[in-house]
C-alpha cells in the first residue's frame, strides 16, 4: 500500500477562500504613518476653515457690492483672461518645440521655461523692470521708438500674470503631446499636409483637453498672482489694482473686507479644481 505523499501548497492555495490556512491580509495604518498624515491634513484644512468661521457673513452682501471691489474683481476677470489668452498663443508652440523637436539645449530651454514655478514671483516682478521697464534692455527701446510704456499699466498686469502663468500651461500641453501617439501627424504627412497643417488638423483636437487644463490652470494662477504683479505694475486702483492686491490693501485697514475678497478668491480656487478633478485628482 502506498502513502499519500503531501503536495506543496502553492500560493494560489493558499489565497483559495476555502484554505484553511489562509492569511488574512492587514489593511490598517500604521500609527507613526497616520499621526504625521493627520497632522498635515489639519495644516492644510485649519486656516481654510478658519476663513470661513471668520467671514463676516452678516455683512460679505454689502461688502462684495462695494465699487471698489467690483473694480477690483472685475480687473482681475479682465487681466487673468488676456493673461491666459497670451499664454496660449506663445505657450502651446513652445510646448509643442520641446515636445516634438529634438535640439541641442532642450533640457536647459526646458530649466528655463519653468523656472517661474519655483521664482520668487517678487524677483520675476524685477526681472521684468529690468527687461521691459523705461530703461530696461527692451523697454528703452520700446519706449523711444514707438512710446509703449508697459510699467505701471494694465499692460504691465497681464504681462506679470502671464509670465508667472504660461508655465502651467506649457507643462500641461507639453505632457499631453509627449502622450500623443505621433504617427497620427506621420500619417497626415503622407497624405500631404505640411507639419503645420497636421498641427492644425490632427495635433490639436488630440491635445484638446491638455490645452483646456492648462489654460484653467494659467487662469487661476493669474487671478491670484500677487507679487510679480505689485513689483512690475504698482497697485493703483481701477488701473492695476487686482484682487490679491485689493486683498493685501484692505488688511492694513479693513479686516473684514479683506476676510470678504480672500473668500472670493478660495470659491474660485474652489471651483477650478472641481473643473479639473477627473484630470488631476482621479487615481484611475
Amino acid at each position: 500500500m502506498t502513502l499519500p505523499t503531501d503536495k506543496p501548497r502553492t500560493a494560489a492555495d493558499t489565497l483559495r477562500p476555502g484554505s484553511p490556512r489562509r492569511r488574512r491580509v492587514r489593511t490598517g495604518v500604521p500609527l507613526p504613518l497616520l499621526i504625521p498624515a493627520l497632522i498635515g491634513l489639519a495644516f492644510l484644512i485649519v486656516p481654510l476653515a478658519a476663513l470661513l468661521v471668520r467671514t463676516p457673513w452678516h455683512s460679505l452682501p454689502a461688502q462684495l457690492t462695494s465699487p471698489e471691489v467690483w473694480q477690483a474683481l472685475k480687473l482681475s476677470l479682465i487681466c487673468a483672461t488676456l493673461a491666459t489668452g497670451v499664454s496660449l498663443v506663445i505657450g502651446v508652440p513652445l510646448a509643442w518645440l520641446l515636445a516634438r523637436v529634438d535640439f541641442p539645449g532642450r533640457g536647459l530651454v526646458r530649466a528655463l521655461v519653468t523656472l517661474p514655478l519655483v521664482l520668487p514671483p517678487v524677483v520675476g516682478g524685477v526681472a521684468l523692470l529690468m527687461a521691459l521697464g523705461r530703461n530696461g534692455i527692451v523697454g528703452q527701446w520700446l519706449d523711444s521708438w514707438f512710446g509703449i510704456t508697459l510699467p505701471f499699466t494694465t499692460a504691465g498686469v497681464v504681462i506679470a500674470e502671464a509670465f508667472v502663468a504660461m508655465p502651467f500651461l506649457v507643462i500641461s500641453v507639453e505632457g499631453t503631446l509627449r502622450a500623443a501617439d505621433p504617427r497620427y501627424e506621420e500619417a497626415a504627412a503622407t497624405l500631404g499636409a505640411s507639419r503645420f497643417t497636421a498641427f492644425r488638423r490632427v495635433t490639436l483636437p488630440l491635445i484638446a483637453p491638455g490645452i483646456a487644463a492648462g489654460a484653467v490652470l494659467a487662469w487661476a494662477r493669474a487671478l491670484g498672482e500677487f507679487g510679480a504683479t505689485i513689483t512690475f505694475a504698482g497697485n493703483f486702483p481701477g488701473r492695476t489694482q487686482t484682487m490679491p492686491l485689493a486683498v493685501y490693501l484692505a488688511l492694513q485697514s479693513d479686516p473684514e473686507a479683506a476676510t470678504a475678497l480672500s473668500l472670493v478668491l478660495l470659491a474660485v480656487s474652489i471651483v477650478v479644481l472641481a473643473g479639473l478633478r477627473d484630470r488631476w485628482m482621479s487615481t484611475g
